[in-house]
């Protein structure tokens, strides 16, 4: 996802490490580490996955980030623009991503389970609330995804409109597993 993606203080090696570190341990934690001898691996369990952060500051992806963690949000929203800017194709089901911390840091896995484009008009209840974000209603959700997408937009001489095609992505949280609540014993 084209959005704020690495530690600016982290130096490279140091970073790249701590992505690779963290792939080996959560592909192992849902599975994707197979036993190449026997069924070989696949692109999903070898390829290191994208990174990337929600949001335009470090404390917007903190806080985003916390949301998907406690299974808040599991849904998000792009601008098409933004991945024809950054030469990076659309998400689709099935795709793994790794979320990083404001600072850079790998926290999560998650993978795509579905992905549609719409107007920014057409953009529904639904949606907003799967994003999990402020009160979670859809009038909130325009206001501040209006003001995120004008900022970016402004920021490269562009205007922004209801028209603008929106990349709505559903994900579940892979890793880290959520803690589940504990059923009362029974007597």
């Amino acid at each position: 996802m084209p959005e704020l993606e690495t530690d600016r203080d982290a130096a490279p090696d140091e970073a790249g490490a701590a992505l690779v570190a963290f792939w080996e341990l959560a592909r192992s934690r849902v599975g994707l580490a197979r036993l190449p001898v026997i069924t070989g691996l696949s692109p999903a369990a070898s390829v290191l996955p994208p990174a990337w952060a929600f949001g335009d500051s470090p404390e917007l992806a903190d806080e985003l980030l916390a949301l998907v963690l406690a299974g808040l949000k599991t849904a998000t929203a792009s601008a098409v623009w933004e991945y024809e800017d950054a030469d990076e194709p659309l998400p689709r089901p099935g795709d793994l991503s790794i979320l990083l911390d404001g600072r850079g840091h790998p926290c999560a896995l998650v993978r795509t389970s579905a992905v549609r484009v719409v107007p920014f008009a057409e953009v529904d209840a639904e949606s907003a609330w799967l994003e999990g974000e402020g009160d979670r209603s859809l009038d909130t959700w325009r206001r501040e995804h209006r003001a995120a997408f004008g900022r970016a937009l402004a920021a490269r001489g562009r205007t922004f409109d209801e028209s603008l095609p929106v990349v709505l992505e559903r994900f579940e949280l892979r890793f880290p597993a959520r803690p589940t609540t504990a059923a009362p014993a029974s007597e």
